[in-house]
């Protein structure tokens, strides 16, 4: 009933930009936070960027003045702009959120998307 979709990522040159998108299954009224994490090879799965449902925002230091998240709350969607990207920035983006409700009442916690993989090349 839960799922999480991504899409936007590929393959980019080192300085420039991707769009990546997020969305949640139409079944689900509303989610609390939305987040951006992501998993280079051999290493753990980190925080990228956060956004509430009131819009309170939180960014990685690595991401501070590169990144922006956004979301839309009437279509449970969530957006990252990345800007000026950098070879070091290559992973597996995964979208998360940490908990919502579903039209029929039920609740939900801590779902993944599949991951998108971003590459930036040198």
């Amino acid at each position: 009933q839960v799922q999480l979709g991504e899409s936007g990522g590929g393959s980019v040159q080192a300085g420039g930009s991707l769009r990546l998108s997020c969305a949640a299954s139409p079944r689900i009224f509303s989610i609390n936070v939305m987040a951006w994490y992501r998993q280079a090879p051999g290493k753990q799965r980190e925080l990228v960027a956060e956004i509430t449902r009131g819009g309170a925002l939180n960014y990685a230091d690595s991401a501070l003045g590169r990144f922006i998240i956004s979301r839309d709350n009437a279509k449970n969607m969530v957006f990252l702009q990345m800007s000026s990207l950098k070879p070091e920035d290559t992973a597996v983006y995964y979208c998360y959120a940490d908990r919502g409700q579903l039209y029929n009442g039920d609740y939900f916690y801590d779902y993944w998307g599949q991951g998108t993989q971003v590459t930036v090349s040198s």
